[in-house]
């Protein structure tokens, strides 16, 4: 059955890593990125997790899993090497609720996080449904030659002029012909080509324009 996938909002939420290890970190880096206040829970760790421990975000609790550590949790990442463990973290976040990831365990997966490619504000997620992250990140290899700074940069001024358009053309239909033809090909060439400041010149005419025929 397809997935629903989603961008989701961690800023400020609990989120619970198990785990200190290298896979850990990773996960753990990923998360801190998204703003998420995060607890992790291992008895060992490597010295780039301690480093992550000392995050103002992070809560480091040095001890064996427990299933308390979850309660209240949006989602939690199960990153140990051994199996039964990780099958009982899934088993407990079901219990409670939260949503569970085991690393390399699609069975034992609520959620899966694809490969990202990230221009600033503009993300795009790869996924395979746990089948191959390998190839989930070769492909984002592959796109991050395509999807360029320029297009994060790009996006940024959509969004300036986005809030004119709002503001100045009141029917949806004229908003919706105008946003097409500002987020086209020819658009962000322009945009390439001509640097922000022309683009939001032309951008701006091209908003009165359609004002003046509404």
């Amino acid at each position: 059955m397809a997935k629903y996938p989603i961008f989701l909002e961690l800023r400020g939420r609990h989120v619970v890593v198990i785990g200190g290890g290298t896979v850990a970190v990773r996960k753990a880096q990923s998360l801190i990125a998204s703003g998420a206040r995060l607890v992790i829970v291992a008895k060992h760790t490597d010295e780039a997790m301690d480093a992550i421990c000392q995050a103002e975000c992070v809560r480091f609790v040095k001890d064996s899993y427990a299933k308390e550590y979850l309660v209240g949790a949006v989602l939690a990442i199960a990153a140990t090497n051994d199996t039964e463990l990780n099958k009982q973290i899934y088993k407990d976040c079901q219990e409670l609720e939260v949503l569970c990831n085991v690393v390399d365990e699609p069975e034992l997966c609520d959620f899966f996080v694809p490969a990202i490619v990230n221009r600033g504000h503009l993300q795009i997620a790869i996924g395979t449904e746990g089948y191959s992250p390998a190839y989930a990140g070769h492909l984002r290899k592959k796109l991050e030659q395509i999807i360029t700074e320029q297009h994060g940069l790009f996006l940024a001024e959509l969004e300036a002029v986005r809030k004119l358009i709002q503001e100045r053309i009141p029917e949806c239909d004229n908003r919706k012909i105008l946003a097409g033809e500002l987020v086209d090909d020819k658009s962000f060439e322009l945009f390439v080509k001509e640097g922000a400041k022309n683009w939001r010149s032309w951008a701006e005419k091209m908003v009165e324009n359609c004002e003046s025929q509404t």
